[in-house]
């Protein structure tokens, strides 16, 4: 769901932002999600639907991708990769097809932007993916969805269905002799084919497993064809960038990250939701519109784009949300999933969740990811115990190391992130569960722990 600008409230464990909420806030692809039929091709042509597409179909495709290249928008997937630059990429006057093909994907823990957008405003999506077709001379487009969420397949479906009946596909969609086919696939549902490469893979009937780069997908593809991989909140921020002017978009945001886009807040949080912001607010301006952290209770530490970046903690409360502020950090912006977690969170039981995530779902196709994710499962596993030793603590670090930046993909990187991070700040934390036999925290103070019998510690469930 969308929040809508509200007073500030609660308590984030320090002062409180004094700027207004409808400051804060700039929705743009939430602003319709709560009229009548949101998602359909009427409500969105009320609320100014398709008149970016307009704007672009008088435009050279060369001068479309000129502009969102001036824009300064960048990829919302995680990288922040800019997304005109990555349409420049495709070659030009060649004799092969150009594929977009938009990652819908959505698996990165705490990670739920994506699939509110398509549910509740599609359209905008399809608009961005015309739009994007026209710019890089592509004549057929897929949506690779997340297999689990049959409800927003049926919608979008039905979305696509609309576009098609109204013209914007199908047939002369780009102008005399230039149809625009849209496919909707769904995935089976493997965390690895949100990587771009173990994603055409899939789409190709293959196994999802990354490939070697280079060469890189705008070269060899799709079908080994150019192709354009973008996340859906990329693709459907290009409409309004088109509908209301690059200097509109630039008017939010930093100069080095402009926009707006959208922040899943979750956890233990008064009003979880999606909140669309300017990149560049802060976690403590988010936490008041949001009735700060739960009664009673105080910021402990936070993703701030999902499990697979490095975590913070409370004196990071003022940071900038955007790609620089987070990166002077020591972390990353990437999908924008603040993960919120209070003093009653036990660090090592949750880095140890998001390990065993990662140990199962990777690809085994690289050593030290397949290899290393399970060694450091099985130390999490001994440390949240109590059977671990101090010098188990190096040993972590340097597996996490011989993973970081050494397996084939991303993923391996994701998955050292919380070990190397959790160590930095909450090295106390897990020297308490070495020295004193398990986890020294109560169960029944927690929200965290319901699948462990009340009044019991980790030792003597695992005992």
């Amino acid at each position: 769901m969308t929040m809508t600008p509200t007073s500030p409230a609660g308590s984030t464990g320090s002062a409180g932002s004094t700027a207004s909420p409808d400051k804060l806030l700039a929705p743009v692809l939430s602003a319709t999600w709560d009229q009548p039929e949101s998602w359909s091709l009427r409500t969105y042509r009320d609320h100014g639907g398709y008149a970016g597409l307009r704007t672009a179909l008088a435009m050279a495709p060369d001068d479309v991708i000129a502009y969102v290249k001036e824009s300064g928008l960048r990829g919302r997937g995680g990288a922040g990769f800019p997304t005109g630059m990555k349409w420049q990429f495709i070659p030009q006057g060649d004799s092969k097809p150009h594929y977009l093909v938009v990652n819908a994907d959505e698996s990165e823990p705490g990670t739920c932007k994506d699939i509110p957008l398509l549910y509740a405003n599609p359209h905008a999506l399809i608009e961005g993916i015309v739009i994007a077709c026209h710019a890089i001379r592509s004549g057929h487009a897929f949506i690779y969805l997340r297999g689990e969420v049959v409800p927003v397949l049926r919608r979008l479906h039905a979305a696509v269905a609309e576009a098609y009946e109204a013209g914007y596909l199908g047939k002369d969609a780009l102008g005399p002799g230039k149809d625009l086919q849209l496919t909707v696939h769904a995935g089976a549902g493997a965390y690895i084919c949100g990587e771009e490469t173990a994603l055409l893979d899939s789409l190709e009937g293959r196994r999802g497993q990354p490939r070697l780069r280079p060469p890189f997908p705008a070269v060899a593809g799709l079908y080994a064809c150019p192709t354009v991989v973008n996340n859906v909140e990329s693709i459907a921020s290009v409409p309004a960038v088109l509908a209301r002017g690059k200097e509109w978009f630039r008017s939010m945001g930093s100069e080095k990250s402009p926009g707006f886009t959208l922040y899943s807040l979750s956890g233990h949080v008064a009003r979880p939701g999606q909140y669309e912001g300017p990149l560049g607010i802060t976690l403590r301006e988010l936490l008041d519109l949001s009735g700060g952290i739960r009664p009673g209770h105080r910021l402990k530490f936070w993703t701030p784009g999902g499990s697979s970046t490095p975590l913070l903690t409370d004196e990071h409360l003022d940071v900038p949300l955007d790609y620089e502020g987070m990166m002077g950090a020591g972390s990353m912006l990437g999908t924008k999933a603040l993960q919120i977690f209070d003093e009653t969170t036990c660090v090592v039981r949750a880095v140890t969740r998001w390990t065993e995530f990662y140990a199962h779902e990777s690809c085994g196709k690289c050593t030290p990811c397949r290899e290393g994710t399970y060694w450091l499962v099985q130390l999490m596993r001994d440390i949240e115990a109590g059977k671990g030793l101090m010098a188990d603590l190096d040993k972590l670090a340097d597996i996490a190391d011989n993973i970081n930046g050494k397996s084939f993909c991303a993923l391996g990187d994701g998955a050292a992130s919380p070990i190397f991070s959790s160590l930095k700040y909450f090295r106390d934390e897990y020297e308490q569960h070495i020295t004193g036999r398990g986890c020294p925290f109560d169960p029944a103070k927690s929200t965290v722990w319901a699948d462990r019998p009340a009044g019991k510690s980790t030792a003597e469930v695992n005992a």
